[in-house]
């Protein structure tokens, strides 16, 4: 049976679940592949930032499981699970991976609505008149 690592990364409402073993570089996201789940190829390249940083790109499958937020959040997100992930398996890569920032959780989110105001901070407009 292959040996499976698991990492959690989340970014704004987004959470990515990462289960990696060796293999030959497929990540499998939400049951399909990534190019078909993220047709955006910066999207794809914000993905596999930490694996072509660390040159093992072609060394792991990965499989995903990604819930809630949007495009972006969702690419954010398993780039830091994924960073968390190759820390697991090779504590000597933290340095790299830290010096580039993948493995610092990006902790803004959207800032609750108040109550008597149209949106977060901003008033409605002021009339004299």
């Amino acid at each position: 049976m292959k040996e499976y690592i698991n990492a959690i990364g989340r970014r704004k409402s987004a959470v990515a679940r990462v289960y990696m073993c060796e293999g030959s570089g497929k990540i499998t996201i939400n049951k399909k592949d990534i190019t078909e789940y993220f047709p955006s190829a910066i999207l794809q390249y914000v993905v596999k930032q930490p694996l072509n940083l660390l040159n093992v790109a072609e060394k792991y499958d990965l499989k995903v499981n990604l819930d809630g937020g949007g495009f972006t959040g969702q690419s954010q997100a398993l780039r830091l699970a994924i960073a968390r992930a190759l820390v697991k398996v090779n504590a000597e890569d933290k340095k790299a991976l830290k010096d580039q920032g993948f493995l610092t959780r990006d902790s803004r989110a959207v800032e609750r609505k108040k109550p008597g105001r149209p949106k977060a901070r901003a008033r409605f407009q002021f009339s004299k008149r």
